[in-house]
Parts: structure tokens; sequence; C-alpha cells
């Protein structure tokens, strides 16, 4: 049973350095594919998206006032609020949301 854990151990590290090391072995030059370059330009964005509107939804006590705060959150820095002034803005609408739901 403990020589299984050494061996997925293994294979998970050979797996992650096959990952992050082939690219820079095989692209040597510049990419000049427009497809692969906008691909790779919004790899970042959409990562960052994935990993940042779940927690929003999951982080506080019910669901509906994390769907609250998102949306005014959006419709705040849409029509120009600083970062500040959206964390604030989604931080009360989740504070009386809550308050409220509960």
């Amino acid at each position: 049973m403990t020589h299984e854990i050494y061996i997925y151990i293994l294979i998970m590290s050979a797996v992650t350095l096959a990952i992050k090391i082939l690219p820079l072995t095989l692209i040597r030059g510049e990419i000049r594919n427009v497809t692969l370059r906008s691909f790779l330009y919004y790899v970042p964005y959409v990562t960052l998206a994935v990993m940042t509107f779940p927690a929003i939804i999951y982080a506080t006590q019910s669901k509906i006032s994390g769907a609250l705060a998102l949306l005014i959150g959006i419709a705040a820095a849409f029509f120009g609020a600083s970062l500040f002034q959206v964390a604030v803005f989604c931080c009360a609408i989740v504070f009386f949301s809550e308050l409220l739901l509960i």
C-alpha cells in the first residue's frame, strides 16, 4: 500500500514536469498563428474567472446572496466604480442580504 503512493507521486511529478518543460523545449520560435496567439492570450483571464466565480457564489452562507453580490459587482464595475468601491458594494450586499435571508 505505501509503495503505491510513491508510484503515484512519481507519475504525477512526471506529468507535471512534462506539461511545463515540453512547451519550452519544443517551441523555440515566435508563434505566428493568430488563432493560437489569441488563445494563449486569453488563457490567464479564463483561468482566473473559472477559479473566481464559483468562489464568489459558494463563499457566502447562501448562494442567493453570493449571486446578488456578483450581479451588483458587475453592474458597479460596468458603471465605472473602482475596484475598492466594487468590493465594498459586494460586501455590503452580502452582509445585508444574509441579514434579511436568515
